[in-house]
């Protein structure tokens, strides 16, 4: 069974940086991508970047496109955010989940077996 555990939100002010991760189990990942998401109160899931497991291409959105970067430890299933400077606007719980193919979709029926999530507050 697949499990995922995000981790490393909190509260920041704005400008400020934070590290989430995405620990993986249950399965070995070699084809297709993880993917974050982020939901805020009253607003859809909505897609923030994606890591391919084989070769490592990125993709983001266009709102965290240069401030967001996304890395994976193969070895360790193991999948990173770093969000620096962090605007209000990035307020949210932040989800990790593997792709169900290895088309990369953008939206949130192309991935599978959702964590948690965790929750990442900037203070303006």
């Amino acid at each position: 069974q697949v499990q995922l555990v995000e981790s490393g939100g909190g509260l920041v002010q704005a400008g400020d940086s934070l590290r989430l991760s995405c620990a993986a189990s249950g399965r070995t990942f070699s084809s297709g991508a993880m993917g974050w998401f982020r939901q805020a109160p009253g607003k859809e899931r909505e897609f923030v970047a994606a890591i391919r497991w084989s070769g490592g291409s990125t993709y983001y959105a266009d709102s965290v496109k240069g401030r967001f970067t996304i890395s994976r430890d193969n070895a360790k299933n193991t999948v990173y955010l770093q969000m620096n400077s962090l605007k209000p606007e990035d307020t949210a719980v932040y989800y990790c989940a593997p792709s169900k193919g290895i088309v990369i979709l953008t939206t949130p029926d192309g991935y599978d077996y959702w964590g948690q999530g965790t929750q990442v507050t900037v203070s303006s």
